[in-house]
């Protein structure tokens, strides 16, 4: 509870547990709104059990417990508008869309966005800075990234008034935790067997999980990592390096014991048999599957040169890692090798922290690739002007130590340059190579080849994340490899969809962010191949969206200082209408602009 609230005096009451009848309605429904074909079944055979959210449900029916304001008069809204209004001490986002009201959390429970800021479609508030996407019927999250859905408030009209009615503590967390099942079936299963096993505890194989169990699923799920913590938020560590893994900590260990999601840490799965259905980890446990999740990540791609085994030489992993570049940095020489993302961020995080900071790329432009040759130098000309120093088109021949640690960085053209800590962001590679001998297909990358609902080749073995190609809808559904966290989350859930047989496919838009001196750029869209650059704003100025076509057609958009335009095409994109070059060299992009927001 807040501050404001007055402390109600003790009151003796006799709570009879009960579900109302529009929370077990809502129980039953999936994310876009249509009936859950699991809600009445026994999935695997075991039956539903949601577990105690029926007790905060009821304990919610307390009228103390709620708060109620009228917020704006009828006539305030227009259709497809939005208003961060107040709400007794909180605040929500009411919405009009089709003459209808509602209310949700005014805050995206990810990195805490102003929803207001985002883009209202289709039912539905993409968020502005991240693109997660949350109906405003329920308040659950429908794309990513995050884990957690807004609340739901109650919304009613009397005398031309809106009036909102919130629980005190809703208005407080501004997110919730979706109704799970238990496992029901525990004693069912020997010590090495499971219904479900998960290879990895990244995004994708978090979100797999907990969708199980929002689904009803009721047997055993196994999560293994080679991580010593739980799942954690990755890419924090290169835009915050200071960061604890307790600090990024994506669910607790509670949660995992609460929800029944058996977490297996420091395992590492070697080989993977699939005529018995069997994972091998390297400590000789056994575990025999019904189904099973392959969501690795990625290994990164070693340097070759001489002296790599001298101290204070990273590959940023982990949170020590993180925490260990740190203080390493602090008033000391540091050098980044590749101007890959994470090697940009974590440059631009150390500027203000190291005595000096220098990038070495092999590239001439950084980003140049992904973003265009336009856009890489106006982010290299932000980085000069922050004291960061670049060695383009140059490599690491050497390493130098003195009494075995880091003391100079030697490039092949010659030039030496003062290093007391090296982070190396040269780029990574899909961490499959356990599967060589398993009989599940990979290519010459080491990617895994999967369909539009994550199947491999071998029935009941899905993948997941940076391992995988997948066909990418927005691309007429070409095979890809997308390897953001918010393509993660998504694949994650529609392999658990697809676990319980509900026929599911991926169709979600890329969503990708990076964060450098405070500022961020936003991407959506799969710009692989583009031809040609349209650009709108002012590159000097840091304030422009860039539009990436493929002949005639956008096909991604990057944008800084231009919320929320990216999430805007993300709708478009989504909503399948085809953008065409001609639509964004005008300069008028009108066509995208909705009704707006207002605020309060």
């Amino acid at each position: 509870m807040g501050g404001c609230f007055s402390k109600p005096k003790p009151v003796e009451v006799k709570i009879e547990v009960v579900v109302p009848e529009k929370e077990k309605e809502r129980g039953k429904m999936s994310p876009n709104g249509m009936a859950s074909p699991v809600a009445n079944c026994k999935p695997n055979g075991t039956m539903k059990h949601l577990c105690d959210e029926s007790l905060a449900l009821s304990a919610y029916q307390n009228p103390r417990d709620f708060v109620e304001a009228a917020v704006c008069h009828v006539r305030d809204l227009e259709n497809g508008q939005m208003r961060e209004v107040e709400v007794g001490g909180g605040k929500a986002l009411l919405i009009k869309e089709h003459g209808e009201y509602s209310a949700i959390s005014h805050k995206c429970p990810h990195y805490g966005a102003p929803l207001v800021k985002g883009v209202l479609s289709g039912g539905r508030v993409r968020c502005p800075w991240h693109g997660a996407c949350f109906s405003i019927a329920t308040g659950d999250i429908e794309d990513f990234p995050g884990l957690d859905s807004l609340e739901k408030f109650q919304v009613r009209v009397e005398k031309d008034k809106v009036i909102i009615r919130a629980n005190k503590q809703a208005l407080q967390t501004q997110k919730r935790t979706r109704m799970m099942s238990k496992c029901t079936g525990q004693s069912n299963y020997s010590a090495g067997v499971t219904s479900v096993l998960i290879i990895g505890a990244g995004p994708a194989g978090l979100v797999c999980a907990e969708t199980l169990r929002q689904e009803g699923f009721g047997d055993r799920i196994v999560m293994c990592t080679v991580d010593k913590h739980q799942p954690y938020d990755r890419p924090k560590l290169s835009k915050s390096l200071e960061s604890t893994a307790e600090q990024i900590t994506l669910r607790s260990k509670e949660f995992f014991q609460k929800y029944d999601i058996e977490l297996l840490k420091e395992k590492e799965v070697v080989t993977v048999d699939i005529k018995t259905k069997t994972a091998i980890f390297r400590d000789g446990l056994k575990m025999v599957y019904k189904n099973l999740l392959i969501a690795t990540g990625s290994s990164p791609k070693l340097l070759n040169c001489k002296g790599t085994d001298v101290e204070n030489v990273f590959y940023l992993r982990t949170p020590e890692d993180a925490n260990c570049i740190a203080k390493l940095a602090n008033n000391k020489n540091a050098i980044v090798v590749g101007a890959s993302y994470v090697g940009m961020e974590v440059a631009a995080y150390l500027a203000e922290k190291a005595h000096s900071v220098s990038v070495v790329s092999q590239e001439d432009i950084p980003f140049r690739k992904a973003l265009g040759e336009k856009v890489g130098r106006a982010i290299m000309k932000m980085f000069d002007n922050n004291r960061i120093k670049f060695y383009m088109l140059n490599e690491v021949s050497e390493f130098r130590g003195q009494q075995g640690k880091l003391k100079e960085v030697v490039l092949n053209s010659g030039k030496v340059l003062r290093a007391d800590v090296c982070i190396i962001g040269t780029g990574v590679s899909p961490a499959t190579s356990f599967l060589k001998h398993s009989g599940i297909n990979m290519d010459s990358k080491g990617f895994i080849p999967v369909s539009k609902t994550m199947q491999t080749n071998v029935p009941g073995v899905f993948a997941a994340g940076d391992v995988v190609t997948f066909p990418l809808a927005l691309r007429s559904n070409k095979k890809v490899n997308v390897p953001h966290w918010q393509m993660a989350h998504m694949h994650g859930r529609i392999a658990a969809l697809n676990m319980l047989g509900q026929a599911t496919e991926i169709n979600t838009v890329p969503y990708f962010w990076t964060a450098m001196f405070g500022k961020s750029i936003r991407y959506a869209g799969h710009g692989e191949g583009f031809d040609s650059v349209i650009i709108q704003g002012d590159l000097d100025k840091l304030k422009f969206v860039a539009f990436y076509t493929k002949s005639e057609e956008v096909i991604a958009v990057a944008s800084m200082n231009y919320d929320p335009i990216v999430s805007k095409v993300a709708e478009v994109f989504g909503s399948g209408r085809t953008i065409r070059k001609r639509d964004v060299e005008t300069g008028d992009m009108s066509w995208l602009i909705g009704k707006g927001t207002q605020q309060l």
